[in-house]
């Protein structure tokens, strides 16, 4: 089995520009989190976003144009016979809006596919790719159906590109299902009453050891191991016992041939909402047992970015094993019982070489990920 490097990453949210200054405000504490000026929030449960300010929403395109044409620049350079993977949910839902309210708008922009084809023909690739729609572990998925290409020698190089939005249509829909907080999202805190949406986007340069030294990539990080299971439980709440994200992580440390107890630290989905942080919690209980490993959620910072969630978690992820320190869970402060030792608001040391990073969503779907510190 070929090994899986990430060679490049990349990040924009509301939080940062880049990788860089997500990173630095991440570890600071700062929160994008702020009242949504974008549309008017009368009559929602919340009225709190991690909006991208200056995101251009004017004409016929979608606003996924401007936020995917600010990632590009950032992005290494990436080989045009690389395969690609997208992840979004809703893509340009916001030309949907337009046009049931008779503006100008783009109708392709709608449907996820199109992201795949901007993407794909923005870098000039020549192999055609596919985009991965799975809910909140949109991104996770595409980073393990990447990272499985390549282990089983059916790809070289795989980009995963991710990004979703925050828009009216959206938002509306977390809120008629009484998922949104009305105040900031808390992750793991006892006072949690809900998650807060966010934008962004990310990059995840995959390809194998073989071809990453003989182009002279660097090595960020490495993709060990995978998994993904459903829980089957209902249409949006999580499996209280925890038994799909358990799967998960299981054929992720499986796959990875690593026991437990060799995870030095966990990027948890950590949405904020009552039932989905005491799931995790439920889940790491039976993972780890005892074992208090340093836990964290980024959520409270840039809000749940949806099927961008877990592109822009991995992108920071080879942040959090190359300066082995876990970022703080902003919005955290009286935990939930069993967040002891584990969940902390400020930046800890997190000693070893392996991440775990989960995530699940709508439809029972959970995904993890183990990646492990580079060598350079």
């Amino acid at each position: 089995m070929a090994e899986v490097w990430v060679t490049d990453a990349t990040a924009v949210t509301a939080l940062g520009r880049n990788l860089d200054e997500l990173w630095q405000r991440l570890l600071s504490g700062h929160s994008a989190i702020a009242p949504v000026e974008r549309f008017s929030v009368k009559g929602y449960k919340s009225r709190f976003a991690a909006c991208i300010k200056d995101l251009n929403a004017s004409g016929a395109p979608s606003m996924i144009h401007d936020l995917l044409g600010r990632l590009y620049p950032e992005m290494g350079s990436v080989p045009t016979d690389a395969r690609l993977y997208t992840a979004t949910t809703k893509a340009g839902i916001d030309n949907l809006e337009r046009m049931r309210r008779g503006g100008a708008s783009d109708p392709s922009d709608i449907l996820v596919a199109s992201i795949t084809k901007q993407v794909g023909r923005q870098l000039g690739l020549t192999c055609p790719g596919a985009n991965i729609s799975a809910a909140c572990a949109s991104s996770a998925i595409a980073v393990a159906k990447g990272a499985a290409l390549i282990a089983a020698g059916l790809a070289e190089c795989v980009l995963v590109c991710c990004v979703d939005l925050v828009t009216e249509f959206v938002f509306s829909g977390f809120s008629s299902l009484g998922a949104l907080s009305p105040v900031p999202s808390m992750p793991f805190d006892r006072n949690r009453s809900g998650l807060t949406l966010g934008e962004g986007a990310a990059s995840v340069l995959l390809m194998s050891s073989h071809r990453a030294k003989k182009e002279g990539r660097p090595h960020l990080g490495t993709v060990l191991g995978w998994g993904m299971a459903s829980d089957a439980f209902h249409v949006t709440a999580p499996a209280p016992d925890g038994c799909g994200l358990v799967a998960a992580v299981e054929q992720s440390l499986k796959r990875a041939g690593l026991e437990p107890e060799a995870i030095s630290a966990v990027c948890a989905h950590g949405t904020g909402t009552v039932h989905n942080d005491r799931m995790e919690l439920t889940a790491f209980d039976q993972v780890f047992g005892n074992r208090r490993l340093p836990v964290y959620s980024i959520k409270g910072a840039i809000g749940h970015t949806i099927g961008a969630a877990g592109g822009i978690e991995v992108a920071l992820g080879m942040k959090v094993l190359a300066e082995g320190l876990v970022p703080p869970t902003v919005g955290f402060s009286k935990g939930e019982p069993g967040t002891m030792g584990r969940v902390s608001s400020s930046p800890v040391a997190m000693p070893g070489n392996y991440l775990l990073s989960t995530n699940s969503g709508f439809g029972g779907i959970n995904a993890a990920l183990i990646l492990a510190k580079g060598r350079v």
